[in-house]
């Protein structure tokens, strides 16, 4: 069963700056395309950074100069930096898994607050 598993989230003031991680298992995703997602409240979810097999990054302009994707192979996990966080970033952040074919698994979510 696959399973990815989101941590790191929380509640920072504007301009800090949070780390999310994202732990796969049950499948090894280094050939495949990972990423992020967020759902900000009463919003539709959103794509905000992927990082695809060959070590290409792709970033939504919203978060493009901010947020850094980077994985670890070894350790099967997708991790985000955000940096100079904003209250328009405040949303549930899922960690994505692309299959070779087929839907994407998604993680349960972790929730990020920017708010004085």
């Amino acid at each position: 069963q696959v399973q990815l598993v989101e941590s790191g989230g929380g509640s920072v003031q504007p301009g800090g700056s949070l780390r999310l991680s994202c732990a796969a298992s049950g499948r090894n995703f280094s050939r495949n395309t990972m990423g992020w997602y967020r759902q900000p409240p009463g919003k539709a979810r959103e794509w905000i950074a992927l990082t695809l097999h060959d070590g290409k990054t792709m970033y939504a302009h919203s978060v493009k100069g901010r947020f850094t994707i980077s994985r670890d192979k070894a350790k099967n996990s997708v991790y985000l930096q955000m940096n100079s966080l904003k209250p328009e970033d405040t949303a549930v952040y899922y960690c994505r898994g692309d299959p070779d074919n087929g839907p994407a698994w998604f993680g349960q979510g972790t929730q990020v607050t920017v708010s004085l």
